[in-house]
């Protein structure tokens, strides 16, 4: 007679198979960003494959720079049709993506005339960055 064991994997191959520590397994499962597989005395808890789709969703929505907190609504979200209300999260997330990409661009320009201003500078009469963010800048010594 066969004995069949239990069904499923242990949290460290499943840490494996997603490319996270099973620390952050755990992490996700105090969150309630994943549900922690019941067990029976005296045994290890076992997840099945959907915990491994849902691990690798939650990392999927990290790389699009979703917050934990934000891919808790998506994955409440993801329970049912509310692909209108998803879509609208969405696009909320988009305009914020693009409007962190136009303060960054700005920050840019600023920095690229700051270091222009430095290439441009005179020896001994201080550093155009410096003076710039110190709020001195265009300022004459009297």
């Amino acid at each position: 007679m066969t004995r069949k064991g239990p069904s499923g994997i242990k949290i460290g191959r499943l840490a494996e198979r997603t490319g996270v520590h099973y620390e952050t397994v755990r992490y996700y499962q105090r969150l309630g960003l994943m549900p922690t597989p019941e067990r029976d005395y005296g045994t290890v808890r076992r997840y099945g494959e959907d915990a491994v789709s849902r691990l690798r969703f939650i990392k999927r929505a990290q790389a699009l720079g979703f917050s934990l907190e934000e891919i808790k609504l998506l994955l409440d979200l993801s329970v049912g049709e509310h692909c209108a209300e998803t879509r609208t999260f969405a696009e909320g997330k988009k305009r914020l993506v693009e409007k962190k990409i136009s303060d960054l661009r700005r920050i840019q320009s600023a920095l690229g005339r700051l270091i222009r201003a430095c290439e441009k500078g005179k020896k001994g009469r201080g550093c155009p960055i410096i003076e710039s963010l110190s709020g001195n800048a265009g300022r004459e010594n009297a």
